[in-house]
This record gives C-alpha cells, sequence and structure tokens, in this order.
C-alpha cells in the first residue's frame, strides 16, 4: 500500500500498540475509593476487582445500614477513579487522526 492510506494503517497500528500498552497500565493500576470522609475505604485494581475493603468497626455499633451505604459509595468512587484513570490513558491516543464520529478503536 503506497500513499495516505498505507500512512493511516501505520498510525492505526501504532494507536492500537498504545492502546494495548494502555490497557496493560490500568489493569495493574490500583485506586482507592472512599466515603464517609475515610471511614470507609475501598482498593480496587483497574480490572474492577475490590482488593480490599476497610470500615471504621464504629459504622456498624451506630448505624449499619448507614455503613452499607458507605461501603456502596466507596466501591462507586473506586469505580469512577478507575474510569477517569482509562480516560486519561486512552483519551488522546486517536486525537489527531480525524476519525469519523463513533468510530471505534481498535478495529
Amino acid at each position: 500500500m503506497k500513499g495516505p492510506l498505507a500512512g493511516l494503517m501505520q498510525q492505526a497500528q501504532r494507536i492500537q500498540e498504545d492502546m494495548k500498552r494502555a490497557q496493560e497500565e490500568i489493569a495493574q493500576a490500583e485506586v482507592t475509593g472512599q466515603s464517609g470522609g475515610g471511614l470507609v475505604s475501598v482498593l480496587m485494581s483497574g480490572r474492577h476487582e475490590v482488593r480490599h475493603v476497610t470500615i471504621d468497626r464504629k459504622l456498624f455499633a451506630d448505624d449499619a445500614e448507614m455503613a452499607e451505604d458507605l461501603v456502596a459509595a466507596a466501591v462507586n468512587d473506586a469505580v469512577n477513579k478507575i474510569a477517569a484513570l482509562s480516560q486519561e490513558k486512552l483519551g488522546g491516543l486517536t486525537s489527531g487522526m480525524n476519525l469519523p464520529a463513533g468510530f471505534k478503536m481498535p478495529f
């Protein structure tokens, strides 16, 4: 292949390699989601696996329902941090390629 199409294909292959590398970095990352001012913390991997949960024991004695809500909020916080990390790592890879709207990478 020659010309603009060959250049576009080479650029797409580089982007695909960069995306794979970024996805691997995200999978290895760990984030901590928190709620209740740190009363509940959730350690989550980039693969959305919860690795560790820390709950201030006083929450169970005071209000078990609130503890449950705070665990859910901490998990959601961690999920949102993984999403932000993914956007940060993957968002700029295809900029400058002038791809049509809705075009998905990798192929």
